[in-house]
């Protein structure tokens, strides 16, 4: 049983969900909103938020909690410069989770998950 047992496996190793969340985390930092399946939107909602609570502290040890997550200088930069100074209002609640219905392949559910101040071009 998995009683008190956190997060979802996501049909990977350790290893593999640690490096698919970090990738994806940058992408939402980047872009402002990916596209995913509900399951690894819930997972990487904790990501991303942690990141950008770390991000408004703006400093040295700061940045490099953020580096040894996201790995990219340039995504690193655009977390601490743009995106965290614009959520510094807010104490938490940084992201949303748009339902968008079922994917055509494997009907798996489809979401998007978006950075709250995002704004469609």
């Amino acid at each position: 049983m998995r009683h008190q047992k956190r997060g979802r496996k996501l049909g990977r190793d350790a290893a593999h969900r640690k490096a698919t969340l970090a990738t994806m985390a940058g992408q939402v930092i980047q872009h402002g909103r990916i596209k995913t399946t509900a399951p690894k939107a819930k997972e990487l909602r904790s990501v991303v938020e942690r990141l950008i609570t770390t991000a408004k502290k703006d400093d040295l040890p700061a940045r490099r909690r953020a580096a040894a997550v996201l790995k990219d200088k340039t995504i690193v930069r655009r977390l601490f410069e743009d995106v965290a100074p614009d959520l510094d209002d807010r104490n938490s609640g940084y992201t949303r989770i748009l339902k968008l219905g079922p994917r055509l392949g494997d009907g798996a559910e489809t979401v998007y998950l978006e950075l709250v101040n995002y704004s469609v071009e």
